[in-house]
């Protein structure tokens, strides 16, 4: 079992869960963010700084780990959100290649699924706010897709994962892979406390490794 992560984006909506989830597991949590004094210190959780686009520098601190789960989101109110997830999503691959860690999460937009044979992302009425976020998010998943080196999974949640539904951890889900997951009312919904049960799930279990997965209630 892994017993050493490093989470970047450690501070943001998905990274704070996924520290509190990995920590009340018993894992010990290297918590990066470009300020990590927003972090909690705990027994499990080391805060460290570091900016995901100097690899040199964020590849040194990854060392040494046993996985690494990146859910860095360059911010949704970013004029220059596309190029900069796109960026920043690259040099975390590449910094994680230099540390020697080879296995590797990323957290991805829901934009990419598919529904009807067309990607969410393409749809006359996505959301143009968060457009941007999601092509950039689509066209990481086609990169990471020709990694050999690293066991990587790609996860995109559910399309409703906002803060409106936070705050409830059921530790259930059911997974899909290039489709959105529906409950019986039609909806994909699952809040980002199930968001960081199932990101440390796959981390032990290893079921989708080199591919993408969603997950919903």
């Amino acid at each position: 079992m892994n017993k050493k992560v490093a989470v970047i984006g450690a501070t943001g909506f998905v990274g704070k869960q996924v520290v509190k989830e990995l920590a009340n597991r018993g894992y010990t949590v290297d918590a990066i963010a470009r300020d990590s004094s927003k972090i909690e210190k705990g027994e499990h959780i080391n805060p460290i700084d570091a900016d995901v686009n100097n690899v040199e520098q964020l590849a040194k601190v990854l060392r040494g780990n046993d996985a690494v789960i990146s859910t860095f989101n360059a911010g949704w109110t970013n004029p220059n959100l596309y190029n900069d997830f796109l960026t920043g999503s690259k040099n975390i691959e590449k910094a994680v290649e230099e540390s020697g860690v080879k296995r590797f999460i990323t957290v991805g937009g829901a934009g990419s699924l598919f529904v009807d044979g067309h990607q969410l992302v393409d749809s006359p009425d996505f959301p143009a706010d968060f457009k941007p976020g999601a092509l950039a998010a689509r066209d990481y998943l086609n990169e990471i897709k020709n990694n050999t080196t690293l066991d990587w999974t790609f996860f995109s949640p559910a399309i409703e994962m906002n803060p409106h539904n936070a705050g409830t951890r059921t530790g259930k889900y059911r997974t899909g892979l290039d489709n959105p997951v529906f409950d019986a009312d039609g909806r994909s919904i699952l809040s980002v406390e199930d968001v960081a049960v199932a990101l440390v799930d796959e981390l032990e279990q290893n079921r989708f490794v080199r591919k993408r997965f969603t997950a919903a209630y």
